[in-house]
C-alpha cells in the first residue's frame, strides 16, 4: 500500500497552495485558484449531502473539459464517493449504457451533452446538474422544484461558514486507499468496454509517482490538451498538478495544428503531454517536407551543416511549441519509429510513457535524458513489477504481466474479465507483446490480439509495418491483416494533399504501388505487403484513436 493517502494529499495541497491559481478555461479570462476550487468542493459536498449520496455511491461525470469538470471529479472522491467519468465522444447509447451499467445515482453534464441523452433510459439516476458555474441542477427525478437544490445549498453554505470559506476548514473524510474512487470505461477496439475499477492507493501510486521525477513544479504552469476522462490526461493533467501546486489551463476545444500552437505560444507550458499522432503529423507535415527539399538532403550528408541543421529545425520546433517546456512526454500508443528516430537525432526533449488504464495508467516512461528510438521505456522505479510470459524475455518475446500498486481491483461487475484478466499467480495480462533486459528496459512488438503468425512460422506485428507505411508519400493511415495467408495493406490516402498538389485520382494507385514495393525493401521476407488496397473514408477509431482493427480482419 502507498504510504501517502490519497485523499489527504488534496487536503494539504489546498491548504499549501491556498493563494496560488489552480485551474483556467483557455481563452477565458478566469482562473480559480486553489482556495476557489476548496470552496466549490465544499459547495459541492452540500450538494451531495442534500441528494443523500451515500459513501461508495456512485457519480457520473460527461461532457467537454472544462475547470468545473476537475472541480467535480475532486469533489467526488475527497467526498468518499466514486467518479465515473464519460469520454463526450462516447456515443448518446454508449453513454446512457455505462450510466446504468456504474449504478450511477447522480449525472453531470453540460447541457449540450445532456440534451442528447433520454431520462427514461436512466432510470437509477436521481438527479441532473449541469457542470458550470453554481451546478444548476436541470432535471429531479422526483419531479420536485429544480432551483430548490441549488437555493438550499447556498444557504447551508452561508450558515455553515458564516465567515467564508477558510483553508482552517479543510477537513476530508478518513478514506483508506484500499476503497474504490473511480470507474473508467474502456472504449476497447475488440469489443464492448469494461469499467475498470480503480482504487484510491491506484491513483496515490500515480500521483506519487508523477511528483518523483521532478518535471513539475509548484507555481508552474501546464496545458492540458488530452481528454480528462482518459487516465493519462487526468492522472497528470489534474490529479498530479493539483498535489504538486501547479497551474492546469484547460484547451476545451479540439487540439488541431493551428489551435495547438497558438495556445502553445500563450500559455507556454512547463511541460506537456501528448499522444504520439501530433508529434507524428508535426514530423509529417511540418518537418519532412523541408527535409526531402534536395539541397537540405545533401548538406545533411556533411556532418558539420547535418549539426547545424539539427540544431535549428530543433530551436525552432522547440520556440513553436511555446519555448518553456521540459520535456514533452508522449504516451497512449508506440510512437512512428521514423519520428522517434529523427527526434532523438536533433536532441529534441522527447519522454515515453507506457500504461493502460488497468494500471492507472503508469507502467513505463523513459525521460529524455535517457529516451533512445530503439526501446520503448524503463519500468516505473517504485511499486511495479514485470515480466515476460517467455522462456527468454530478454531475446524472446511474450506477453508483458505487471502487478504492483498500480494495478486495478478488477472490473466492475464483470467477475469473468477479471479473471481473465489476470494469470493464476496474480500478475496483470497487459496484452502488449515484448521482451526487456536488465535494465527493466521494455520493449514492445505490439498486440498479442492482432499478431499474425505467417506461414513460417514467424510472428509479424503489423503495427510495426503501419507504422513505416505510415510515414510514405499521400498515406494518412493504414491497417495491415492477413487474407488468404498473405499481407495485405489497407490504406487511406491523404486526399488533402492529393487535392492540394492536384495528383488526379487515376495516379493514386501507382503511387501507393511505388510506395508498397518500397516499404518492402525494408521488411523481412515473411512481412512483405502483397498488396495495397485504398479506402475512401478514414478508418472507424475508439475515442483514443485507435482504429478497430476488428472490424477489418476479414476485409
Amino acid at each position: 500500500m502507498i504510504k501517502e493517502n490519497f485523499i489527504k494529499l488534496y487536503e494539504t495541497s489546498f491548504r499549501d497552495n491556498w493563494e496560488l491559481p489552480a485551474l483556467s478555461d483557455y481563452g477565458k479570462e478566469d482562473t480559480f485558484h486553489f482556495y476557489d476550487v476548496a470552496r466549490k468542493i465544499a459547495y459541492l459536498h452540500i450538494i451531495f449531502e442534500q441528494c443523500q449520496v451515500k459513501k461508495g455511491d456512485k457519480i457520473a461525470l460527461t461532457g467537454k473539459d472544462c475547470a468545473h469538470w476537475g472541480i467535480i471529479f475532486l469533489a467526488t472522491v475527497t467526498y468518499g464517493a466514486v467518479i465515473v467519468p464519460i469520454l463526450d465522444d462516447f456515443s448518446s447509447s454508449d453513454k446512457q449504457h455505462i450510466i446504468n451499467h456504474s449504478d450511477s445515482v447522480l449525472l453531470f453534464s453540460t447541457e449540450h451533452s445532456w440534451m442528447k441523452l433520454a431520462c427514461d433510459r436512466i432510470p437509477a439516476i436521481q438527479k441532473v446538474f449541469i457542470s458550470a458555474e453554481g451546478f444548476p441542477c436541470i432535471y429531479r427525478k422526483d419531479g420536485g422544484n429544480l432551483p430548490e437544490i441549488n437555493n438550499k445549498a447556498d444557504l447551508s453554505m452561508n450558515e455553515k461558514y458564516p465567515d467564508g470559506f477558510t483553508k482552517d476548514d479543510i477537513k476530508y473524510p478518513e478514506i483508506d486507499n484500499s476503497e474504490l474512487v473511480e470507474i473508467n470505461y474502456t472504449s476497447g477496439t475488440t469489443g464492448f468496454s469494461k469499467g475498470v475499477m480503480l482504487s484510491a492507493n491506484n491513483l496515490a501510486a500515480n500521483v506519487t509517482w508523477g511528483m518523483s521525477i521532478n518535471r513539475m513544479k509548484r507555481g508552474e504552469v501546464e496545458l492540458c490538451f488530452l481528454p480528462l476522462a482518459h487516465v493519462l490526461s487526468c492522472a497528470f493533467n489534474l490529479l498530479a498538478p493539483m498535489v504538486i501546486g501547479a497551474h492546469v489551463h484547460i484547451l476545451n476545444k479540439r487540439p488541431t495544428p493551428t489551435i495547438l500552437l497558438e495556445a502553445f505560444g500563450k500559455v507556454k507550458p512547463r511541460l506537456m503531454i501528448t499522444v504520439p499522432l501530433i508529434l507524428e503529423k508535426i514530423y509529417k507535415n511540418a518537418l519532412l517536407p523541408k527535409l526531402n527539399k534536395p539541397v537540405i538532403k545533401f548538406a545533411l550528408k556533411i556532418p558539420v551543416l547535418q549539426n547545424l541543421i539539427y540544431s535549428k529545425i530543433r530551436k525552432q520546433l522547440y520556440h513553436k511549441m511555446g519555448g518553456n517546456f521540459i520535456e514533452v512526454i508522449q504516451g497512449g500508443a508506440p510512437i512512428n519509429q521514423e519520428v522517434a528516430e529523427f527526434l532523438y537525432k536533433i536532441k529534441f526533449p522527447i519522454a515515453s510513457g507506457y500504461g493502460m488504464t488497468e494500471c492507472g495508467p503508469m507502467i513505463g516512461y523513459s525521460g529524455y535524458e535517457e529516451f533512445t528510438p530503439t526501446s520503448s521505456v524503463h519500468l516505473v522505479r517504485q511499486n511495479m513489477e514485470l515480466r515476460i510470459d517467455s522462456n527468454d524475455p530478454y531475446n524472446e518475446a511474450g506477453e508483458i504481466q505487471v502487478r504492483g500498486e498500480y494495478v486495478m481491483l478488477g472490473y466492475y461487475k464483470n467477475e469473468e474479465a477479471t479473471r481473465n484478466a489476470f494469470t493464476e499467480d496474480g500478475w496483470l495480462k497487459t496484452g502488449d507483446i515484448g521482451t526487456t533486459d536488465e535494465q527493466n528496459r521494455i520493449f514492445i512488438k505490439g498486440r498479442s490480439k492482432s499478431m499474425i503468425l505467417s506461414s513460417s512460422g514467424q510472428n509479424i506485428y503489423p503495427e510495426e509495418l503501419e507504422s513505416k507505411l505510415n510515414n510514405l508519400p499521400y498515406i494518412m493511415e493504414s491497417i495491415v491483416i492477413e487474407r488468404n495467408k498473405l499481407l495485405i495493406a489497407l490504406v487511406y490516402p491523404d486526399y488533402e494533399k492529393l487535392d492540394r498538389e492536384q495528383i488526379q485520382k487515376e495516379d493514386i494507385p501507382h503511387i501507393m504501388e511505388t510506395n508498397r514495393m518500397h516499404v518492402n525493401k525494408m521488411l523481412a521476407i515473411y512481412e512483405q505487403i502483397r498488396k495495397i488496397e485504398l479506402h475512401e473514408t478514414d478508418f472507424v477509431k475508439t475515442p483514443k484513436n485507435s482504429i478497430k482493427r476488428y472490424l477489418y480482419q476479414n476485409a
